[in-house]
């Protein structure tokens, strides 16, 4: 049994290891390993966290420029026109002597003069 493990060399799976393993291709490595997912962050911020945060600045100038008299839409799909403004409600009049109190962020966009009453 001896001689067939005095038969037996060793294996290696890999060649000689390169001349210029130092600290340098460690960190380069570690460097490559990273990059796509750096890549993927980027295009998610580009494509997904940029547009929405933009969109989200829009909406809420267009809160605070709301006077009294401005055609709104609300959330649920009721028109109405801004009868007061609050700190953080508007009062809307969506019909003759119907007003309705709606917090800020709950209306959606402001209708164009001339849209349908």
């Amino acid at each position: 049994m001896f001689f067939f493990y005095s038969l037996i060399t060793d294996a290696y799976a890999m060649g000689a290891p390169p001349q210029n393993s130092g600290q340098a291709a460690g960190i380069e490595g570690f460097i490559m390993s990273l990059l796509p997912l750096i890549l993927i962050f980027v295009v998610f911020y580009l494509l997904l966290i940029r547009p929405q945060q933009k969109k989200a600045k829009e909406h809420r100038q267009m809160l605070d420029n709301i006077k009294k008299g401005d055609k709104v839409i609300t959330t649920g799909g009721v028109y109405g026109v801004i009868d007061a403004v609050g700190v953080e409600t508007f009062t809307v009049k969506i019909s003759e002597n119907v007003k309705v109190k709606i917090g800020k962020n709950h209306i959606i966009s402001l209708r164009s003069a001339s849209d349908e009453d």
